[in-house]
Parts: structure tokens; C-alpha cells; sequence
């Protein structure tokens, strides 16, 4: 039902631009498509270009649209479009739905965990603008039995070291409350020992506490995990020897966290930059191969412990729905004008400039003898080659039995498949086609 649903809106949001207006339906594919592809292109020249090249391309970004809805009013075409967008955001909705009920994904499963006896957390006051004072983090775990190691913001520390001591000492479960980077250090000493971890979103992004559907608004949730827990195994990347829970970055993004102005003007920072680094005569291109598909002149390679949600949205569905798979995911970047930029905007994952698979092992090489480095946001340099790989299961993670962020993000939309669905045929999909 919900397949035929989303072919009849599909064919309505049609019957609306071609009946309604006529040959003016055209009209208004034709404005939109080419406020889009204007929209890029200004996009692109803003990023890649100083001076007058760059406001030409801000007044793209802003005019385009603008251009838009212009034509549209003062055509009297608004309703029109107005009716045609609400038919094809019915479409979207509706074959999105039927095409989670006919594929469904589900959340991987967690095992029931007694309590620690043992627990010891490091905390760091600094991270998240201040998260564990705020929320009273430390003062929680102490109440519920744990060993809390908080660290000095004025002196760094090694928290790998302070991890191993503590499993010295005998603790039987590590956890973090800080950013990525740190969680990663900690979670690769409790992989060593076969130790549960702890994450406590007390970071900045928290991407990995969003991927195991954590509450990030509220951290303290999180310390439910010491006594009412309950155990997920997932996979652990690693980099050149060092452990990652997100994503390694490559080329463009890795090179702009380098610079020590990015954490106070990272908007700034990036601005400055990118004309250089997205020029065609930029020395920091790179190469890769993904298992045995090689990758030539990347400007830009991200690298994920596991792959990312596929989306109809251009990088994907901004988290991944199981941690479990056991491969990489691998996003390259390549776009060199407009015209790419613009391709771009039209296709998406779909575009020449972009690639998207997944791999078990990624090599990334290039002309230089070191290359910059984002590891879970922290910014490194390494000897090129640069080797990514992933610990299939290495990793067990203790969470709360309530977990709020526990969703599956909806599927791009499968034309070949809502057919086949509305025709009440089963599908036939590629298989691992749902990976990314």
C-alpha cells in the first residue's frame, strides 16, 4: 500500500506542473533545476576563489534562490509549486516507509551485563564547553561506585597510560566522558583487555555516543550503564597503529584542523584555505586503493568505522545504523569547477565526483613523505602509506538499557524496488546493497 501511495504522489506532483499550468509545469522544473546548479556553481566559486570571485560566487548562493521564488510569484506560479513539492514530499515520506518495511534494518541487539564492581571513568572538565562540572558528572559516578580520574586542563595527559593503570589496579570496566579522540585511546586499552567501555557524551559532537543512539543532551543518562547496562559488540578502526571510532580524514578537511588558528575561527580558518587546497595545481592530492578499487587524485577521503547510513542526502544519513559489519566505510571527494560542483548538486552519492563504497583495508598514498591526518577530529601528521583497517568485534561497550537516540534512519528512495513492491512482486537487491 504504502509503495502504490508513493507512486500515485510521485504521478500527482507530475499531473500537477503538466495540467494545472500547462506548459508552464515546465517552466518550473526547468527554474528549479537551474536555481540549483547556479547555486553550486556559486558555491564552488566562493570556496575556491578570493576577492571579487568569491562575492560573484556569495551572490550566487544568495541570488539563486532568491531568482527562484521571484519567478514563481511573479509568474503566479507559487501554488503550483507549493502543491507540486507537498506531492513529492508525500512520495519521499511514503517510499521511504515501504521500503524500511520491506528491507528492514534493525538496530544491532545488545546482551544483558551484570555491574561492574570496579568501574573507573576519566573525565576531562575542559570538554564540551564544560559538561562534566554542568551536569555533575563526577559526583554521579562516584555515588554509583566508580573511580573517577579527573583530568588537569592545564597539563595534558596520556589517558592511554592512565587507562592501563587503572586496569592495573584492577578495574574491570574503562569509560570516558570527553570527546572522540580521547574515547578512542581509552576504548582501544579496554579492547586490549577484553574490558567493557564506557562512553559518556560529554564532548562537542559525540558522534560515537549518536551512532550507539546515547542521549546527548542530558550525559549523566549515560552512567545508567553501572548498574541497569547492557553490552553491544562493536568493530574498532585503526590508523597506522592508532585506534579511531569514527572516521579518519584525508586532504582538504585535515588539512585546514591542522592549523593552529581552527579552534578558535574554524569557519575563518577554512575560508582562508580553501582557495589553495581545492586549486588545480595543489601539491596535497591524493591516491588510494579500497580493497582492489583504486582511488586517483582524491582532494578529500573520509574513512569510517563502518559505513554511514545511504541517503538521498548528499553524505549520506549522518550516522551509521550498526557498528557491527566489520568493514570500513569510504567516502572520496573530487570536484574541480563548477560544472563538477554542480553535478554534484543534482546527483549526489550519485555523481562522478563522489565515491562511495566500503572496504576492508584502504591504503592512502601520495607524493609527500607525510600527510595530514584527522583522527576522530584530532589532527595528526603520518608517513604516507597510510594504512586503515578494523578489528571485526574487538570492542564491547556497556550502555544503558534505555538508550533514546536508538532510530534507523529512512533508505534513499529505490524506484526499481517501489515497483516492484507496488506491484506486489518481491524485489531483488545486490546483496550488502543497504551498506552504503
Amino acid at each position: 500500500m504504502l509503495a502504490r501511495c508513493a507512486l500515485l504522489t510521485a504521478l500527482g506532483a507530475v499531473v500537477v506542473l503538466l495540467v494545472t499550468v500547462g506548459g508552464r509545469g515546465l517552466l518550473i522544473v526547468v527554474a528549479g533545476l537551474a536555481g540549483l546548479v547556479v547555486c553550486a556553481a556559486g558555491l564552488w566559486w566562493f570556496l575556491a576563489h578570493r576577492g571579487a570571485v568569491r562575492l560573484l560566487g556569495a551572490l550566487f548562493v544568495v541570488g539563486a534562490p532568491v531568482g527562484v521564488l521571484v519567478l514563481f510569484a511573479q509568474g503566479d506560479l507559487w501554488q503550483t509549486a507549493l502543491a507540486s513539492s507537498l506531492c513529492w514530499a508525500a512520495t519521499l515520506a511514503c517510499g521511504r516507509a515501504a521500503l524500511r518495511r520491506a528491507r528492514p534494518e534493525l538496530p544491532q541487539q545488545a546482551t544483558p551485563a551484570r555491574p561492574p564492581a570496579r568501574p573507573v571513568l576519566i573525565m576531562n572538565p575542559k570538554s564540551g564547553g564544560g559538561k562534566v562540572g554542568r551536569f555533575g558528572l563526577a559526583e554521579r559516578a562516584r555515588e554509583l561506585g566508580a573511580r573517577v580520574i579527573l583530568l588537569d586542563p592545564s597539563a595534558p595527559a596520556d589517558v592511554a597510560a592512565l587507562a592501563r593503570e587503572a586496569v592495573a589496579g584492577g578495574a574491570d570496566l574503562l569509560g570516558v566522558a570527553g570527546g572522540d579522540g580521547t574515547q578512542a585511546l581509552v576504548a582501544a586499552v579496554a579492547a586490549e583487555h577484553d574490558l567493557p567501555f564506557l562512553v559518556i557524551s560529554a564532548g562537542t559532537r559525540n558522534h560515537f555516543a549518536l551512532d550507539l543512539g546515547l542521549d546527548r543532551d542530558d550525559p549523566s543518562r549515560c552512567l545508567d550503564a553501572l548498574t541497569d547496562g547492557e553490552e553491544l559488540r562493536v568493530d574498532l578502526g585503526d590508523v597506522a597503529g592508532r585506534p579511531f571510532v569514527n572516521t579518519v580524514s584525508f586532504g582538504v578537511y585535515a588539512d585546514v584542523v591542522q592549523r593552529p588558528e581552527y579552534r578558535d575561527d574554524k569557519a575563518g580558518t577554512a575560508l582562508s584555505l580553501m582557495p589553495d587546497l581545492l586549486a588545480d595545481k595543489a601539491t596535497g592530492r591524493l591516491d588510494a586503493r579500497a580493497d582492489d578499487t583504486a582511488l586517483s587524485s582524491q582532494q578529500a577521503l573520509l574513512i569510517s568505522n563502518n559505513p554511514y547510513a545511504p541517503s538521498d542526502e548528499l553524505g549520506g544519513g549522518g550516522r551509521r545504523i550498526r557498528l557491527d559489519r566489520g568493514v570500513l566505510g569510504v567516502l572520496a571527494f573530487r570536484v574541480e569547477g563548477p560544472a563538477q560542483a554542480a553535478d554534484l548538486a543534482l546527483w549526489g552519492s550519485r555523481s562522478k565526483g563522489l565515491t562511495v563504497l566500503t572496504a576492508h583495508r584502504v591504503e592512502v598514498t601520495s607524493a609527500a613523505d607525510a600527510i595530514a591526518v584527522a583522527v576522530d577530529g584530532e589532527a595528526l601528521r603520518m608517513r604516507t602509506p597510510v594504512v586503515c583497517t578494523l578489528r571485526p568485534g574487538a570492542l564491547r561497550v556497556r550502555v544503558p538499557r534505555d538508550r533514546p537516540g536508538v532510530v534507523v534512519p529512512a533508505p534513499p528512495v529505490d524506484w526499481r524496488v517501489l515497483i516492484a513492491l507496488a506491484l506486489g512482486r518481491t524485489p531483488r537487491t545486490p546483496e550488502g546493497a543497504d551498506h552504503g
